[in-house]
């Protein structure tokens, strides 16, 4: 199964939290955009690897971070 996770990237507070509760280290801050407010916001680095544990989605205090199942190739 795969899933597309999606971040509302100009809500993003860059905060980080959702960054150590990857259980496969797949999210990291966008170093080459900054958002309307003015920081680097989170981004899945592998989007392919991600199993869909809702974690991240679960630890974003703003709720901007998405989870769906996407469709087989």
């Amino acid at each position: 199964m795969r899933f597309c996770l999606k971040f509302e990237m100009d809500r993003c507070k860059g905060c980080g939290l959702c960054i150590p509760f990857c259980r496969d280290g797949l999210i990291a801050f966008d170093l080459g955009y900054l958002n309307r407010r003015g920081v680097h916001p989170a981004m899945i680095a592998e989007p392919e690897r991600c199993i869909g544990c809702m974690n991240c989605a679960i630890m974003c205090p703003d709720g901007v971070i998405s989870i769906e199942r996407a469709g087989e190739d």
